[in-house]
């Protein structure tokens, strides 16, 4: 080993990506602790040494530490990687701040934004920890199951310190795990948060029957919507032709294994907010992605319509159809606009 990989890695969130990060971490040879909130969970996981709820066919090795003592995990590590749903984040941060007393270095894999103010989480991260702190995120178009099993994934690390990213770097990367480093932390993470509302858009567009060509039309301009937006808080264009922009976008609104593609097929085909939530049965990022994204939006003055378009049907009760038809009926614009 390493001399990074033998100081300790904490994964926070043992839901389906948490494991498969930690599963990652661990099979590389880093000494890696898995903290899940749930003690019943948890103590079933030590026993099968698998994780039954969210990854049922894939061995959790040997090596890996699981525990449910949140204390336990922060002050054994030295690199703390949070996988919460975004909307937990500030919360998490404020736990380790209030147990640690040494620097700790924080990267996540949290793909949203601070629900109560649409701040991005980097400045959470800073508010709390002071803007020295060294932190990174995690984005890219990755799959929980097929990181699990080693599949070939690629995936962008966005850090504000060189040495953090290269020590990440040495981590993560293995034959099957590439790595793209990126400075861009507020362009990654917006990425990371429209491509979910995007792939929602997909999959109504599909439960509604309209057909590769709608679906196709909306990746596009969603696209676009991720640019405008995403130069405008600051973020690098080529970010988002990267794998945390265009790549993440199409995965999540092709792959019937995207929770928010599946979610937005279900209402197409008539289900409601909460019908499809339950068919669901886990955490769909993108429904709270929708409302922080759209209060960005309009504190920008950011023209993106998609997004508009799946704030009024989630939160406005439009019906899908129509807010389906008021976009495809916009008045034209020039290719690029």
């Amino acid at each position: 080993m390493s001399g990074i990989q033998n100081q300790a890695i904490a994964v926070l969130g043992a839901g389906s990506f948490g494991t498969a990060l930690a599963i990652l971490l661990a099979k590389n040879d880093n000494k890696t602790i898995l903290w899940g909130r749930n003690p019943t969970s948890i103590a079933n996981m030590k026993e099968k040494r698998v994780n039954q709820k969210y990854l049922p066919n894939i061995p959790l090795p040997d090596s890996l530490e699981i525990t449910d003592d949140f204390k336990f995990a922060v002050t054994t590590a030295s690199d703390i990687l949070i996988a919460t749903p975004s909307y937990a984040f500030t919360e998490t941060l404020k736990k380790i701040k209030a147990l640690v007393n040494n620097p700790v270095r924080i990267v996540w894999a949290c793909k949203g934004l601070e629900p109560e103010s649409s701040d991005f989480l980097d400045e959470k991260v800073s508010e709390i920890f002071g803007e020295d702190c060294e932190k990174a995120i995690l984005a890219g178009p990755t799959f929980a199951e097929e990181l699990a099993v080693g599949a070939p994934t690629a995936i962008t690390l966005a850090s504000n310190n060189a040495l953090f990213a290269a020590d990440l770097s040495q981590r993560l990367v293995n034959q099957t795990f590439r790595v793209y480093l990126s400075s861009d932390m507020k362009g990654v993470q917006f990425g990371g948060a429209l491509k979910n509302i995007v792939a929602i858009g997909a999959g109504i567009a599909d439960g509604l029957g309209f057909g590769s060509n709608a679906r196709t039309a909306l990746i596009t301009r969603g696209l676009a919507e991720m640019m405008r937006m995403g130069e405008a808080i600051g973020g690098n264009r080529d970010t988002f032709t990267g794998m945390a922009g265009l790549g993440d976008l199409v995965l999540t609104c092709t792959d019937d294994q995207s929770r928010n593609r599946r979610f937005g097929i279900a209402l197409g085909k008539g289900a409601t907010v909460q019908e499809a939530t339950s068919q669901i049965g886990q955490v769909v990022e993108g429904v709270r992605n929708t409302r922080e994204v759209y209060h960005l939006a309009q504190k920008r003055g950011v023209d993106m319509p998609i997004c508009k378009a799946i704030y009024s049907i989630l939160y406005l009760n439009m019906d899908p159809r129509i807010a389906a038809k008021e976009l495809l009926t916009r008045a034209m614009k020039v290719e690029g606009a």
